[in-house]
């Protein structure tokens, strides 16, 4: 599954559509994004935090939670995937990231499986993000300060 919607060069802004669970936590849809022989992931520079993570986002109300992950896919690292499986929900288990604007905020994630179909050189967030293909072992050590991405990639049936 495909995004066949035209491709925005401008990210989503702002919370106002967030969907929440009963529970009260912000949903985020993500992506573990294989190259095609799933040898490969592609991870991006996070803009808050240092480091590699898998493309993830908020998941809004006006989108099905596939659509929002491969909203995410595009807008943070230009990529147009093909959506292969759910990986389930992982639960966020960091502390919360202090905020003087926002208050705690626990997520909820749901990742997707996906084969990378296209990897553009411009696109929505190219400024602010780079990305990299990278192996299991390389990306799962990346991935060490946010078990919950190590999680969804170890969910994956990417070759270890």
């Amino acid at each position: 599954m495909a995004s066949g919607k035209a491709k925005s060069m401008t990210s989503r802004q702002g919370r106002e559509n967030q969907r929440y669970s009963a529970k009260g936590e912000r949903l985020v849809a993500g992506i573990v994004p294989l190259s095609e022989d799933k040898t490969l992931v592609l991870l991006i520079q996070s803009t808050r935090r240092k480091g590699w993570v898998l493309p993830k986002g908020g998941w809004e109300k006006d989108e099905e939670c596939t659509e929002a992950a491969a909203r995410e896919a595009w807008e943070e690292a230009g990529i147009s995937v093909h959506i292969d499986f759910d990986l389930g929900d992982i639960e966020d288990s960091r502390p919360p990231k202090p905020s003087p604007k926002e208050p705690k905020e626990r997520s909820l994630y749901r990742f997707y499986e996906a084969t990378v179909l296209t990897q553009e050189e411009d696109w929505p967030e190219r400024e602010k993000r780079e990305r990299g293909w990278f192996t299991f072992a390389a990306a799962y050590e990346h991935l060490k300060n946010r078990p919950e991405l190590q999680q969804a990639l170890m969910r994956s049936t990417m070759k270890r």
